[in-house]
């Protein structure tokens, strides 16, 4: 077999030549039946026959793929497997587009196909696009600290701030409120931020596509942002741990935070650190803020409405705050109880009834005046304790009764004539003889202005200033009687000049004071030196750099309303130093006492002489002088009023052996007021606050033991709350020199001393002449007396020295001697008695005083008044 094979001819096949016909090829086109007559007797095997049409056999799409077996030799030496190809090829050419054309037309055979290559591009896409946010994540992942260094930040401690009788004044801190879990709140309160900020927060893992999609379409829709996509997870995080920038880089870290703190807390956790930080506005951090702020009442006490109030703030706070936008709030609140029932998590009835609810926001304290107090607590407690760690309770001096009283009173004066005198704004601080601060306003409403007027803004003080001039010129040895002549002066470049633009001569040291003549008090201020009169005022109290210039006499420099009011504190409490204080007790949430106020003795800073010297004086400003507004029936009281230049700022503060308040008054933008004096407007104020707060209280009289000695020229009816009259040969014949009572006869001091008259002498028990009972001290028509056609006072209520007494110092030599310069110390060596003389007896001996006369309406209303 293998020789044979080895013996035979390779036949080549010609594909471009015809191809002999025979049996064997035949065979591959033809039936069974056509093999059978092809193959018969007679027949040379070379016939061709065309077969028969027949039908496609779906069984098989093309002859190649059939099994043909080999085929034996032909007698031309050609086997069938050499003559194969042109057949087949041609046979292909005829059916094999015939079967694409059947797979193309029969059924869903292409959609499928198209289908399937979507699917598989949306496949491929999607891996890439994840692979992409993949990276995208690890790359701002890097810019992270590590899983290690991150941790949740601490929440703020929270200040809670109590009045003397326990009661809430507020909240304090970053948060403005107290922690509380979830089972401390109402069930309502939780679901209802989820219902209206994310629905699916227990299911989704600190991101939620669906919402994304959701939030997506919304804003397309709408053409701009209307919905976000952050979930509760997001929000915490950005809290937490990131600025509010919108930038994409800030977005993609959210996001990393966000699975970060899916990964390390539970959702419970997550939910209770979201409403104990989240902002609900009004400085209010955390839902107990929140619930503090508008309601006046704990988180845990919410009810349904209030709960969905609070949860409608999240979508912008200033927008829906019931204190301001009441119709707002509702309306988003009503939106969030539709929200709850969506979800399922409250019933019909229930949203029903919470629709007809009508809550009610806190009403605040006359215009929230207890918040200036919790702001100064807060910056003052770091003072206190030093850093805080921990959430504490301060227990405060504030009294509530008279905190209102105080907020009532700026409020109310304000109300009445601020629009007319031109202010906008206004002061109060009470504080009692030991210190404790009582009450505190800090402006007319928290809620328009956080700025506290009483412990921040620095102000002219004006007259109010001149007090500590006073004493340190006493201090030098000069006394009440002292006699200094009203006239124009010149300091270097500078010449004051009073506030009536005119001058009264000779006047003692008390009527200067009492009447505020500034000409006085700047020579004064020269005689003892500015540097004097800065150390006296630093050493009662005034913190506030001062300007050692003349000027500093007329109150130039600029204080604080807290720190003059503390430096009247002596005053009232015999020349102690007391600073002025607010903060009693502290204490941490387990009731451990961090800081306790202590019992120390107050230094004496002020001689009690002074201190009665300076007491008598300030207490004829309210009985004859600027304040006479101010006077308090059945009290003792003193005090002085101060306006500064351009009527910008108005003052007064006065004091009893009770208290010492002060009360100032103006405009945030300096503007000027309408001519508006400390002894008007704020005298006002200060009467009907300390009228409220002497209620009840046992009336004391001011420390101090001296007795005015001013002959005639001061008798009871210049000074209607002096009681006794003295005679009028009293210090007439001796002038009396320029020092205090312990510098002079020591006998003299029973006839100097305060109280009864002394025993046995007739001339003090004298009548003094009637008072005028129907006197009016009113704001528009200040009381002056007057004589027959000789007016005795200006246009503005102060005393004009009459023409006898200018004719009568003109004549007496006494008044032309030179006096000596009290910071002059060879001067004080050779102190003659007669170097300061009183004015003569018998000056004012002749003048009576009545009611001044009703100007007609319309002199009234334009002549100036």
């Amino acid at each position: 077999m293998a020789g044979s094979l080895r013996g035979t001819p390779r036949i080549e096949p010609k594909l471009d030549g015809t191809t002999p016909q025979g049996p064997e090829t035949l065979d591959l086109r033809l039936g069974a039946a056509d093999r059978a007559a092809a193959s018969s007797p007679g027949d040379d095997g070379r016939r061709r026959r065309r077969p028969p049409p027949r039908e496609e056999d779906d069984s098989f799409e093309d002859a190649e793929f059939e099994d043909i077996a080999p085929e034996p030799r032909a007698s031309g030496g050609k086997s069938a497997k050499a003559r194969r190809p042109a057949a087949v090829s041609s046979e292909r050419k005829r059916r094999k587009p015939k079967a694409k054309r059947g797979r193309r037309g029969g059924g869903n055979g292409g959609r499928r196909s198209l289908l399937g290559r979507m699917v598989r591009f949306a496949l491929i896409v999607g891996i890439w696009t994840f692979v992409a946010v993949a990276g995208v994540l690890a790359y701002y992942a890097t810019t992270l600290p590590t899983t290690a260094a991150l941790a949740v930040p601490k929440r703020p401690p929270n200040i809670k701030i109590l009045a003397t009788d326990g009661t809430l004044i507020g909240n304090r801190g970053d948060t403005g409120g107290e922690a509380l879990g979830l089972d401390e709140m109402p069930d309502y309160l939780s679901k209802a931020v989820l219902a209206i900020e994310d629905r699916r927060f227990y299911s989704h893992f600190g991101v939620d596509p669906l919402g994304l999609a959701r939030a997506a379409y919304a804003n397309l829709r709408a053409g701009n942002v209307v919905q976000g996509g952050s979930t509760i997870t997001q929000q915490l995080a950005k809290n937490l741990f990131l600025t509010p920038d919108r930038t994409l880089e800030r977005k993609i870290q959210e996001v990393v935070l966000s699975l970060w703190l899916e990964a390390r807390y539970s959702k419970d956790q997550i939910l209770e650190m979201y409403l104990n930080r989240v902002y609900l506005g009004a400085g209010a951090y955390g839902v107990d803020a929140a619930a503090r702020r508008y309601f006046g009442k704990s988180a845990a006490n919410l009810s349904l409405k209030e709960a969905a109030t609070i949860a409608g703030l999240l979508k912008a706070p200033s927008r829906y705050a019931p204190t301001t936008n009441p119709d707002a709030a509702d309306a988003r609140a009503n939106v969030v109880l539709g929200a709850m029932l969506a979800a399922g998590f409250i019933n019909g009835t229930e949203e029903k009834q919470a629709l007809a609810d009508k809550v009610q926001t806190k009403s605040e304290d006359s215009n929230g005046a207890g918040n200036y107090v919790a702001d100064w607590v807060a910056d003052v407690l770091p003072d206190v304790v030093g850093a805080l760690d921990q959430d504490v309770i301060v227990d405060t001096t504030i009294d509530p009764t008279l905190q209102a009283a105080a907020a009532k009173a700026v409020a109310d004066g304000l109300a009445k004539n601020g629009a007319k005198a031109g202010v906008d704004q206004g002061a109060l601080v009470a504080i009692e003889s030991s210190g404790a601060v009582r009450a505190l306003v800090g402006g007319r409403s928290y809620e328009k202005s956080q700025f506290n007027r009483a412990t921040e803004a620095k102000r002219q003080p004006g007259s109010s200033f001149k007090p500590f001039v006073y004493l340190t010129a006493l201090e030098f040895g000069l006394v009440p009687e002292t006699v200094r002549v009203d006239q124009p002066i010149k300091i270097g470049k500078w010449e004051p000049k009073n506030y009536a633009k005119d001058y009264k001569g000779p006047v003692t040291l008390q009527t200067a004071l009492a009447l505020s003549i500034n000409t006085v008090a700047a020579e004064l201020a020269n005689e003892v030196g500015p540097e004097r009169v800065v150390e006296t005022a630093h050493r009662l109290g005034i913190s506030s750099p001062l300007q050692a210039n003349p000027s500093i006499a007329l109150g130039t420099s600029e204080v604080t309303l807290l720190e003059l009011t503390g430096a009247y504190t002596p005053f009232s409490n015999g020349g102690l130093s007391i600073p002025p204080y607010v903060v009693s007790r502290v204490r941490g949430i387990d009731g451990k006492v961090l800081y306790q106020r202590p019992a120390t003795a107050a230094p004496q800073i002020v001689d009690p002489t002074m201190v009665g010297m300076m007491n008598g004086m300030m207490a004829d400003t309210l009985a004859r002088g600027t304040a006479r507004k101010a006077h308090i029936d059945g009290w003792d009281a003193a005090g002085k009023t101060g306006t500064s230049n351009d009527f910008r700022d108005a003052w007064f503060i006065g004091y009893t052996a009770h208290m010492t308040t002060g009360v100032w008054l103006g405009n945030d933008d300096n503007k000027p007021t309408k001519r508006v004096t400390g002894g008007g407007l704020p005298a006002e104020i200060w009467n009907g606050f300390m009228a409220a707060a002497h209620r009840g209280v046992t009336p004391a009289k001011l420390p101090g033991d001296y007795r005015f000695r001013d002959p005639d020229t001061f008798d009871a009816i210049a000074a209607p709350s002096q009681e006794i009259r003295p005679p009028a040969d009293v210090g007439a014949g001796d002038a009396v020199a320029a020092r205090p009572p312990s510098a002079r006869d020591p006998g003299a001091a029973d006839e100097t001393a305060m109280g009864d008259p002394v025993e046995g002498d007739r001339r003090y028990l004298d009548t003094p002449p009637p008072r005028n009972e129907a006197r009016r001290d009113t704001w528009d028509e200040p009381a002056r007396p007057a004589r027959r056609d000789e007016p005795l006072y200006d246009e503005w209520g102060y005393p004009v020295d009459p023409p006898p007494l200018r004719e009568r110092m003109a004549r007496d030599r006494r008044y032309a001697e030179e006096r000596p310069r009290y910071d002059d110390r060879a001067a004080e060596e050779r102190w003659p008695p007669e170097a300061v003389p009183l004015p003569p007896a018998d000056v004012g001996d002749d003048y009576y005083y009545e009611r001044r006369p009703r100007r007609p309406l319309l002199d009234r209303l334009f002549g100036g008044w």
